[in-house]
């Protein structure tokens, strides 16, 4: 039974030396791997070397950062570009002109609205003018007479000539065909002057639009009746007709703490973002600075010139200002 039993459990001879080289197979693995580790391990002529951006500028010659230097995108960005101060403000028009008429008068005809582009010299709004017409008109038959009265002293002023080179007239008399002649030559100019005015006030009736821009408000109504100056000291319809102003020419109009005013200079460039739209980005600089402070809010007002605006700013609206560091 015994003798069974150890049957069973005795290890034939060739399993014995199957067994035996199984140690020597894992230890040859562990060196295996152990000389790949080694290989990739040691540093080679070369790697000391950082390339940037690709093969491409390695092989241009690019020259290696040394240990520890900055990264060139932070050398890439100037100083120029780092803000030192950020301040709200609103977008305002550098000059809002409002039209008013030179004398008071009835508007005829106004051919503009709100919103509406207009040129240089172009007319936009007449007022009636039959009463400076008119004025014309008798002006030019006072004009007339005049002339007539001067032609006819100056035929009796020869005549008395004639009769003095002959003795048969007396210099008095002379002298007073002369001074007659200067006297209607004087009415004359005095008429032409009065003329000229009339003509002036008629030139006024027509109105033109001083500038290049956009109509902003629509101050007046065909029929209405405008003058140059409110009695009311408002300003008004009756005052100003309509109010113009280029869209090309922006500015943003800021206040400044007092304690912020060393970080800015006339001149400094800046960088306006509309709120409405903060994808959008436009170059300026400091154009103006008031001549004094605001006390009760220790502010001083500024403003920022919009280099190249276009149609994504509107005035009134609001806007953010980066003030940039100075070149050194």
């Amino acid at each position: 039974m015994n003798t069974d039993r150890l049957q069973t459990i005795r290890i034939e001879p060739a399993q014995r030396q199957r067994a035996a080289g199984a140690p020597w197979l894992i230890f040859g693995s562990v060196l295996a791997i152990t000389a790949v580790a080694a290989y990739f391990a040691w540093p080679k002529a070369g790697d000391d070397r950082r390339v940037f951006h690709g093969a491409a500028q390695a092989a241009a010659g690019a020259t290696p950062a040394p240990s520890g230097a900055a990264a060139p995108a932070a050398a890439e960005n100037p100083k120029s570009d780092s803000p030192v101060l950020t301040v709200s403000g609103y977008i305002i028009n550098r000059e809002r002109i409002e039209i008013s008429p030179r004398m008071m008068g009835q508007v005829k005809w106004i051919g503009v609205k709100k919103g509406d582009i207009v040129k240089k010299d172009q007319v936009v709004v007449q007022l009636d003018d039959a009463e400076q017409r008119a004025r014309l008109l008798e002006i030019d038959g006072q004009l007339a007479g005049a002339r007539v009265a001067l032609e006819k002293a100056k035929i009796a002023y020869e005549r008395v000539k004639r009769l003095r080179a002959t003795k048969n007239e007396t210099a008095e008399r002379e002298d007073e065909a002369r001074l007659d002649v200067e006297a209607a030559e004087a009415a004359i100019r005095q008429v032409e002057g009065i003329r000229a005015a009339v003509k002036v006030a008629l030139d006024w009736t027509v109105i033109r639009s001083p500038i290049d821009g956009v109509v902003l408000e629509k101050l007046a109504v065909a029929g209405a009746l405008v003058t140059p100056q409110s009695f009311g000291g408002t300003r008004g319809p009756s005052t100003a007709l309509f109010a113009v102003a280029d869209p090309q020419d922006l500015q943003v109009e800021i206040d400044v703490n007092e304690s912020d005013l060393p970080k800015i200079s006339l001149g400094q460039k800046c960088r306006v973002t509309p709120e409405a739209y903060p994808d959008r980005q436009y170059g300026g600089h400091v154009t103006e600075m008031a001549p004094e402070a605001n006390r009760q809010k220790g502010t001083l007002q500024l403003k920022v010139q919009i280099e190249a605006p276009d149609r994504f700013l509107t005035p009134e609206l609001s806007a953010k200002v980066e003030f940039l560091k100075a070149e050194q």
